[in-house]
């Protein structure tokens, strides 16, 4: 098997908001290949940006709740 050089299984990320707990990211799962190139799209406010943030751990006073994140191997 392969391994990949970026792994994101299950991905759940969210933010604590006055009203409670929302969930921004629920189940994202993808990986990239040494030399690959990966593009996510999709309509205005669906998740793109806090998806890359999450996997970067750039979280602005959010948390990730679920899932791994692997890249080369490192966790």
């Amino acid at each position: 098997m392969t391994e990949h050089l970026l792994d994101v299984n299950n991905l759940v990320t969210s933010f604590r908001t006055a009203d409670g707990n929302l969930t921004a990211v629920r189940g994202v799962s993808f990986s990239v290949e040494q030399g690959e190139t990966l593009c996510i799209v999709g309509e205005s406010g669906c998740g793109k940006s806090i998806t890359s943030l999450s996997v970067m751990q750039l979280l602005p006073n959010g948390q990730i709740d679920n899932g791994s994140i692997q890249f080369d191997g490192k966790s």
